[in-house]
């Protein structure tokens, strides 16, 4: 059976992303900062994806527990309104830790290996396709985990790297609706190459 693993798995699109894999057959595991329920058996890691080694113990932990995932699902983000000149540099690097180095950390610490074996698949959350000052930290840090999986693509072409852009407000009944977005990180799973 294959495995996935939802990293910032909080009760909207991360859970909803892991009910639809689950729904396929995927073992789930999550990596998360507090415990949700997600509605299906899934194993759930605590741990910061601000804190480097934190982040890379819990996915050793998912290796170790149910074997290399199929799927990687970065989804972790720290929204906040701010404009541009208002916080300061350590504001800005703490956000940026879990809007991008977290993605990092977590395509570096995996991406080898998924290379190694052949195959996988390593999907992140974004949005804010054009940046907006109201949101400065947040354009900086969508527009960072872009990079991510963009310079990871290029390195490991024989993985199936991808953002599903989210631009708009989360919601049920809605353009956003959790389920609705985590159909297209199914498509984009299996999609052809």
């Amino acid at each position: 059976m294959a495995g996935m693993v939802v990293v910032g798995a909080g009760p909207g699109i991360g859970a909803a992303v892991a009910r639809r894999f689950a729904r396929e057959g995927f073992r789930v595991a999550l990596v998360a900062r507090r415990r949700h329920d997600p509605g299906i058996d899934a194993v759930t890691h605590l741990a910061d994806v601000a804190d480097e080694h934190e982040l890379r113990a819990a996915l050793d932990a998912v290796v170790a527990e149910q074997g290399l995932p199929e799927v990687v699902v970065y989804n972790a983000a720290a929204i906040r309104r701010d404009e541009p000149g208002e916080l300061g540099a350590q504001e800005h690097l703490g956000l940026w830790r879990v809007n991008v180095l977290g993605a990092y950390v977590t395509a570096a610490h995996l991406a080898p290996r998924l290379a190694e074996r052949g195959h996988g698949t390593f999907l992140a959350t974004g949005g804010l396709p054009a940046p907006q000052a109201a949101f400065t930290s947040l354009s900086l840090g969508k527009a960072g985990l872009r990079a991510v999986v963009e310079l990871f693509a290029e390195q490991y072409p024989m993985l199936n790297f991808a953002t599903v852009r989210v631009d708009g407000a989360v919601e049920k009944g809605t353009a956003f609706d959790p389920d609705v977005i985590a159909e297209q990180y199914w498509r984009l799973h299996t999609r052809r190459r």
